[in-house]
């Protein structure tokens, strides 16, 4: 007797069920910083369930640079979570091995940090990180001053982010943080 009910409850619950899972409602964007669309990323693992020629956008001659890129193209370089001030010593623990950086800007206090520690920095082999850089003059400019280093154009947000840093120049070994 309580089976032939406990049925018909199983039967409308599956029913139920079924016809919520094909009724599909339209998905309710929470939010939209804006960037480039995912739908490549989701063709590229096959979970877009299109055709991967219908997952990318073709380029077209303008979007297509004729030319190889350049660090020119780089600049204007602004990190947003970085800028020049102090900096508290203080001891890391980064895997051994790693090689020695500095963050550095064209900045006046930069520029002067750079002379000071110079050949400090030669004997690390540390390679720079010009965080904040407006032009290719810029960061000519900041080579002349050590010629013997190599210095490179790199967003810093994230690498500041992760160090617990705000301030700039710094130098970075895998043992300690410091100005």
């Amino acid at each position: 007797m309580l089976i032939r009910p406990l049925i018909t409850l199983l039967t409308l619950i599956m029913t139920a069920t079924a016809v919520h899972a094909q009724v599909k409602s339209p998905l309710t964007v929470v939010a939209d910083d804006g960037g480039q669309p995912a739908r490549p990323y989701y063709v590229a693992i096959g979970a877009a369930q299109v055709d991967e020629e219908d997952g990318f956008i073709a380029a077209t001659p303008d979007t297509v640079l004729n030319r190889a890129a350049t660090e020119a193209d780089m600049l204007p370089l602004v990190s947003e979570r970085l800028s020049v001030g102090p900096v508290t010593p203080r001891t890391l623990s980064l895997p051994p091995g790693t090689t020695p950086f500095f963050l550095i800007g064209t900045d006046p206090d930069s520029v002067r940090w750079l002379k000071q520690r110079r050949e400090r920095l030669v004997e690390l082999r540390a390679v720079g990180m010009v965080v904040n850089v407006a032009t290719a003059e810029d960061l000519a400019a900041l080579r002349e001053q050590a010629p013997d280093l190599e210095l490179r154009p790199i967003p810093g947000d994230d690498l500041a982010a992760r160090l617990g840093l705000t301030h700039y120049p710094v130098l970075v070994t895998p043992t300690r943080l410091e100005q």
